[in-house]
């Protein structure tokens, strides 16, 4: 009589179990409620009730979970799984919001050490009130256990189609294993014919993840060193892309698992063939299945390459984004027919950037030898070159950056505008204005790479926008060179 009743006991857990696995406790606690009035008091049933409350995550059926390990503990003092559940419960419990639970802990938890010194339920009755219990440090997730185990399935199986014929037998001849349901479903849902390519990602997830890494930095390290005016955007497009093929399979595997879980609630209430005889259907079981590891050598490799590329890589980008061009500067007397006048003592446009960037400079204006003392300037240029490593496109475009293109008293603007490059691919920017004094139509383009900053003012009066940027380029090429090692 004991042994029937212990045999529908252990079904009737079953059961509950599977229903709070399946996100269903209201019908596991009616489930749990209806055996315990129908074969009576059993440890193991209000074990499963109780957890069938605190999967609710409520204060109200915590309260209630209390009760039944109370009424549990009432008719089995000394049973281990009802004392280190409810250990659990009160470790996990707000202090102060119910501090006579919160203390009783320590009680049931010395009560354990004394019946179970080294039990799991200790372990993890132990482990509750830490932010990371044993159990979840010592365990894999639900989805590592499914990539396991399907892609262990798709490499022994002579086919993929075989693959799922052989899990679908093993989960039918054991309706109450979660792990054959979830495989089951997995390789049923990859073994169709155009799910190649996410069994080819499940298989070789690592070398697909890897490659898309190596992908996205080098078009970073590219970005940084010979492609400045890539956005970075670029590289997270790519690597955005090329993830997208995981998100499907995710997505995929996701629901195979959902799948299994409703498939374990449908078992649940039903009657399980083979229950009642003991065993777990007709013919040979599946084989046991291989506990996973929490990291495999094969993976600790992946790791450490890709550790090993990013350390290669992240040198290489910091070191590129330190290096700048060097420059010499051609300080001209004469400028295409024109005299020199030094302007540095009076005039400096680059005040702004600290003295220990900077290498050299100069700063002149140009005008006919026979020009009146006050006569407007035909050029005036100043550049500087040294470390500017910093140097971005916004200190160049932005009206507040290098150089203000307020000429407010010098002149009026009628034109501001980006333009294409500055000298040896600088970026750079122009205007073009009225001298108030003079009436003269005037253009300054002002430009910045790495190693130079430079500005050209010139007359404009019959120049378009493509004439003045040509026109800032050649006088900057002409006041900057290539520095020869």
């Amino acid at each position: 009589m004991n042994d029937n009743k212990d045999n529908v006991c252990d079904d009737v857990r079953w059961r509950v179990d599977a229903l709070v696995a399946a996100g269903r406790p209201a019908e596991a606690r009616a489930t749990a409620r209806t055996a315990l009035d129908t074969e009576g008091p059993d440890a193991g049933l209000l074990l499963a009730l109780a957890r069938a409350h605190t999967a609710e995550d409520y204060d109200d059926h915590d309260d209630a979970a209390e009760q039944v390990f109370r009424e549990g503990l009432d008719t089995f003092p000394d049973d281990v799984g009802l004392l280190a559940g409810y250990a659990e419960l009160c470790a996990r419990t707000d202090a102060l919001d119910r501090p006579g639970r919160h203390a009783r802990g320590p009680v049931l938890l010395a009560r354990l050490r004394e019946l179970a010194p080294h039990s799991p339920e200790l372990l993890r009755a132990e482990a509750a009130g830490s932010s990371v219990s044993t159990s979840t440090k010592n365990s894999v997730s639900a989805r590592r256990v499914q990539l396991f185990d399907a892609v262990r399935a798709f490499a022994e199986a002579p086919t993929p189609q075989a693959a799922a014929a052989q899990a679908a037998q093993w989960a039918a001849a054991t309706p109450r294993d979660l792990r054959l349901a979830v495989l089951a479903e997995t390789t049923g849902a990859l073994a169709a014919t155009d799910r190649t390519w996410s069994r080819l990602l499940l298989r070789r997830g690592l070398e697909y993840r890897f490659a898309v890494g190596v992908v996205v930095a080098v078009l970073i390290v590219l970005r940084i060193t010979v492609l400045p005016t890539v956005p970075f955007g670029v590289a997270a497009g790519v690597g955005l892309l090329l993830g997208l093929p995981f998100l499907a399979l995710r997505k995929q595997l996701r629901a195979a698992r959902e799948r299994a879980a409703e498939r374990m609630a449908a078992t649940a209430t039903e009657a399980v063939p083979g229950d009642e005889a003991g065993v777990e259907g007709d013919g040979f079981g599946p084989p046991e299945l291989p506990p996973v590891p929490r990291v495999t050598p094969r993976e600790y490799a992946f790791a450490g390459s890709g550790l090993a590329l990013l350390l290669v890589i992240g040198v290489t980008a910091y070191a590129s984004s330190l290096a700048y061009p060097r420059y010499d500067i051609v300080a001209h007397d004469t400028f295409r027919g024109l005299q020199g006048i030094d302007l540095r003592e009076e005039f400096d446009p680059f005040g702004a950037v600290p003295d220990s960037e900077k290498e050299a400079s100069t700063a002149r204006v140009y005008v006919a030898d026979d020009a009146a003392p006050d006569a407007a300037a035909e050029y005036l240029v100043a550049v500087t070159t040294g470390d500017f490593h910093e140097m971005r496109e916004s200190y160049v475009y932005d009206s507040n950056g290098l150089v203000p293109e307020d000429t407010a008293g010098v002149g009026v603007v009628h034109d501001t505008w980006r333009a294409n490059t500055g000298p040896y691919g600088a970026w750079m920017r122009c205007l073009r204005y009225t001298e108030v004094a003079t009436g003269t139509l005037r253009a300054m383009c002002v430009w910045g790479d790495k190693g130079s900053i430079g500005m050209a003012l010139f007359t404009a009066a019959d120049k378009n926008r493509d004439a003045v940027e040509e026109t800032a380029r050649s006088v900057g090429a002409d006041f900057l060179r290539p520095a020869v090692d």
